[in-house]
């Protein structure tokens, strides 16, 4: 009788090949997909290939990279094409067979905004859940439609491979009950209009690993400043958030690459009354025609904007400086101090002259940055004698999403 491989074994012409398990990650917005593969080597998770397609609906471009940065796989579909959400999960599913040869993959983890008031922690997805998934679309029209579209269609597709929502609200759920209201009737708040927080997977992230860069910090008093073309700030105590600047919305807070930040409600009532502009008009205003990209008239980019000589274009970054200096006093009142500020995302981890510029202001706070070390892009940036530690970390959603699913798909998490 010849031999049966068993579950996790491949035979192949007699010999005996362990199967290794597989995790894809997917973060779906309205016009990329940006993917990951991850397996699973003992307990750890290594990264295998990640990339995106990007121009769904405009100039497509699909490319895959290896960890190392090297190009894989490359594919630009013609001018005009519209290959839209579908077309490019149908690339990506051929794409990640190829990749996986001989593994297996157990479950697909999904980056989904928001979690609403339901789920605290991350969840397996089946119709019910995505049902309820549904209902927080009003919540965040732009993002949580294409966020579920995915999970949609493999869940028709795929019906047996698991799929698991990784919430960005979820980890500040843990914020004070103050500090998730707004000032509104009990009615509103208890139909979920709250201060809920977003950027959640990157915090977390940056949580899990800072015992092993700062324990003082990691059991103290840290501002995380999660800076890119989407913009927040998290103050957390022993890794806990406690406070935040985004709120019911993605669009509160700090002035971000296309997104205003805070605004006065009342100039909402303004462009309503005097302006005729409707919500889906104002929505448009708040979302994708202003930060960055209004105040400059030029760029959401903060590369482009640093490199113009342009006045406008220093009048958007004096105001997104400010913004980050005003927020983070807020922070630390929140904390009643502050022991570390972490830098991170695309702005925080590669602009130094930024970094420069906000720990220069915070400098009544304690903090004193060592310039030379900060143009160098090294992990500590702050000297030696400064109250305040002050750190570069990248973060990686990816990867708390990709062990979030991992943790849940073995039973060790926790669903709902």
């Amino acid at each position: 009788m010849g031999y049966r491989p068993g579950p996790g074994r491949v035979q192949i012409k007699g010999k005996i090949t362990t199967m290794s398990n597989a995790i894809v990650v997917l973060n779906a917005g309205s016009s990329s997909i940006k993917f990951s593969l991850f397996i699973e080597r003992g307990e750890t998770l290594e990264p295998d290939v990640r990339g995106q397609v990007e121009g769904l609906y405009t100039a497509a471009r699909f490319v895959s990279k290896a960890p190392d940065g090297a190009v894989k796989s490359e594919k630009s579909w013609p001018a005009g094409v519209k290959v839209g959400h579908d077309g490019a999960l149908d690339h990506l599913v051929g794409h990640l067979r190829s990749e996986l040869a001989g593994d297996r993959l157990i479950g697909i983890g999904h980056r989904v905004v928001h979690g609403g008031m339901a789920y605290t922690q991350p969840v397996q997805v089946d119709e019910a859940v995505f049902e309820v998934l549904e209902t927080f679309i009003p919540l965040a029209p732009l993002h949580q439609p294409h966020n579920l579209a995915p999970i949609r269609r493999a869940l028709e597709r795929a019906p047996g491979l698991p799929q698991v929502a990784c919430f960005d609200t979820s980890f500040h759920r843990t914020k004070p009950d103050v500090a998730q209201m707004f000032a509104l009737p009990a009615d509103l708040r208890e139909a979920g209009v709250l201060r809920y927080g977003f950027h959640g997977l990157s915090y977390e992230y940056i949580a899990s690993i800072l015992p092993d860069i700062d324990p003082k910090a990691a059991t103290g008093r840290s501002v995380v400043l999660h800076l890119g073309n989407g913009a927040s700030m998290c103050a957390l105590e022993a890794g806990r958030s406690i406070a935040s600047t985004m709120g019911f919305t993605a669009v509160e807070g700090l002035p971000m690459g296309t997104r205003s930040g805070s605004l006065d409600p009342g100039v909402i009532l303004y462009l309503m009354d005097q302006h005729g502009m409707d919500a889906r008009a104002i929505e448009k205003l708040l979302y994708t025609q202003s930060g960055l990209l209004g105040v400059s008239g030029i760029s959401s980019d903060m590369r482009t904007l640093l490199a113009s000589e342009n006045p406008q274009a220093k009048l958007a970054v004096d105001l997104f400086v400010y913004r980050i200096r005003r927020e983070l006093g807020s922070s630390a009142a929140a904390l009643g101090g502050l022991d570390a500020i972490v830098f991170t995302a695309g702005i925080g981890e590669n602009a130094p002259e930024i970094r420069s510029r906000i720990c220069r202001d915070a400098a009544w706070l304690g903090v004193d940055i060592d310039e030379a070390v900060n143009a160098a892009g090294r992990r500590r940036i702050s000297t030696e004698s400064s109250r305040v530690a002050v750190w570069v970390i990248p973060t990686n959603e990816e990867l708390m999403i990709a062990l979030h699913t991992k943790h849940l798909l073995s039973g060790s998490g926790t669903n709902g």
